[in-house]
């Protein structure tokens, strides 16, 4: 049987054949992410090259070419995909929302991102250590503003009495080195924990301990939903 106009299970449909082409390129893409990471991770930007990544990403150089021109493209790629996913972890940092649930949901999502993704965060701390001088006008401008807009928000709450005053941009560097150290230094805690590596329970509690430790610093009670 035949699909309809447009229908991806019908393989003459051009709606089909984009959306295939499009789930083949996300597959792709990522196949090269994860092995850019690691490559980047083990040996840096300067001794990373394309051809030994396309190989661990089991593609052709050529290939990989293809949909990165540069290494720089790549290596920009990598991290700008760890950046976004910290920075949309703070949706619920808003206006109107309570300031204990986004906070200790932000935290939480941090935490998650560390135990998922933590060779991207050592790959972005590798380019923070020397200086950031592939992403200093990233940091320096998008990464600028996003915690501007977030402060603004922070003292809003501090403003109406909601939460205690503190520094909202300090608040964020607090928060971003607790998780990412579970991330860039997870062999180092595993190892005062007497485990190869670090588990799920580990996590869990990482993230129950900087939640408690920060919602107190800023006067607030841990909701009891998360």
């Amino acid at each position: 049987m035949t699909g309809s106009p447009g229908d991806e299970s019908n393989p003459d449909s051009d709606d089909g054949n984009l959306g295939i082409r499009a789930k083949s390129r996300a597959r792709i893409e990522a196949s090269i992410r994860k092995a850019a990471e690691e490559v980047f991770a083990e040996m840096g930007f300067e001794g990373a090259s394309t051809s030994l990544i396309a190989k661990r990403a089991g593609l052709p150089k050529a290939n990989l070419h293809y949909y990165f021109k540069t290494k720089n493209d790549l290596y920009q790629f990598v991290l700008r995909d760890i950046i976004e996913l910290w920075l949309n972890t703070a949706q619920e940092i808003q206006p109107d929302g309570d300031p204990a649930t986004a906070l200790a949901h932000y935290i939480g999502q941090k935490i998650d991102l560390a135990r998922d993704r933590p060779i991207a965060s050592r790959v972005f701390a590798n380019e923070v250590l020397h200086g950031a001088p592939r992403f200093d006008r990233f940091m320096r401008q998008d990464l600028k503003d996003w915690v501007e807009r977030k402060s603004a928000i922070i003292e809003e709450w501090i403003g109406a009495g909601r939460i205690d005053k503190i520094d909202p941009k300090h608040l964020f560097f607090m928060i971003w080195s607790t998780t990412q150290t579970y991330a860039d230094f997870a062999t180092q805690i595993a190892a005062v924990l007497g485990r190869r590596e670090l588990i799920d329970s580990d996590y869990r509690l990482a993230a129950q301990q900087i939640t408690t430790i920060i919602l107190k610093g800023c006067g607030l009670t841990e909701p009891q939903n998360i």
